[in-house]
């Protein structure tokens, strides 16, 4: 396994203890910004994009995450009866636009790290989650299938020169495995990123410690929480910590999910949440961030009330 210049010395903090911060959100960002996030703006808007990376990182994130989730090549081809439907109605690009636009985030993440760090160590993780929906690990496919095409997915992440993945809001231990050993056979870091119910189980019903266990032999450089309202992430972190040796963490989504976009609320403010998020450290994490609905002013409270553990 190697390591870039910009993510080598935010893996050294994570192995001292100290904390590395994640960005916030994406999609629900650009929603905010008042763009649709249909098709990921990766092509039609990348000024907002890129905008928005370099917003995250001038708040102080260590680790921004490209605007790529769910896009594979499955994601297309499931608007559609099979490949052949697709190829007979869809547009032509459709079975090599994902890796297209997997490429194109990449670039964008670069960009904007390269007009706002200012040489500060700041890592591009390409991010992905499952392979069907996040929140239905009943849909998930056979082990080796996942597992190719994970590595489909992560070469062309590796390709296109991001420096770690996010393998986020992971459903089951079994797709947390299949993408660790596909992220181990084409030799990038990688951290991967539970979604938990309010008790912090898994939505298969599998425990943080089963997740641990399997994964402990193919060493992701950490384990986190995602894409769960702040009480069920924090319950999933106390699940984990007794079972895992490496780097934990969290991030967890503030607003409700209300189809097919995002519904804001207040209830966690940036000041709240950096109360939480210190409570979070308090607890053990070491990597924090922010998923749905926060926004780069809830990282940059977040890093402001971390900076001493950072």
């Amino acid at each position: 396994m190697s390591y870039t210049a910009d993510y080598e010395p935010l893996r050294g903090r994570l192995e001292r203890g100290r904390v590395v911060l994640l960005d916030g959100a994406i999609g629900t960002e650009i929603l905010r910004r008042d763009v649709t996030w249909a098709d990921h703006q990766l092509k039609k808007r990348p000024d907002v994009v890129r905008a928005i990376h370099a917003d995250y990182i001038a708040a102080g994130a260590d680790v921004i995450s490209t605007n790529t989730f769910q896009l594979t090549r499955r994601s297309f081809l499931n608007h559609f009866k099979d490949l052949a439907h697709m190829r007979h109605i869809g547009t032509p690009d459709l079975e090599t636009r994902w890796a297209e636009l997997l490429r194109a985030g990449v670039k964008l993440a670069q960009e904007a790290r390269a007009q706002t760090a200012g040489g500060r160590p700041v890592a591009i993780a390409g991010a992905m989650t499952t392979l069907e929906w996040c929140f239905r690990p009943d849909l998930a496919p056979p082990a080796d299938q996942a597992r190719a095409e994970y590595r489909e997915v992560i070469e062309v992440f590796a390709d296109a020169g991001c420096d770690l993945l996010l393998i986020e809001t992971v459903n089951s231990v079994g797709e947390a495995v299949a993408a660790a050993e596909a992220a181990r056979q084409v030799g990038i870091p990688f951290w991967i990123a539970f979604v938990c119910d309010e008790r912090g189980r898994l939505f298969t019903g599998e425990t943080l410690a089963d997740a641990a266990r399997a994964l402990a032999p193919l060493e992701p450089d950490a384990l986190l929480l995602n894409c769960a309202p702040p009480p069920d992430v924090t319950a999933g972190l106390r699940e984990l910590l007794p079972h895992w040796r490496g780097a934990a963490g969290i991030y967890p989504h503030v607003g409700r999910y209300d189809p097919p976009e995002w519904l804001f609320t207040d209830e966690y403010p940036p000041e709240r949440y950096a109360e939480v998020g210190r409570a979070w450290v308090d607890l053990g994490a070491r990597v924090v961030g922010g998923c749905c609905g926060t926004t780069p002013e809830h990282i940059a409270r977040l890093g402001g009330a971390l900076a001493t553990a950072r």
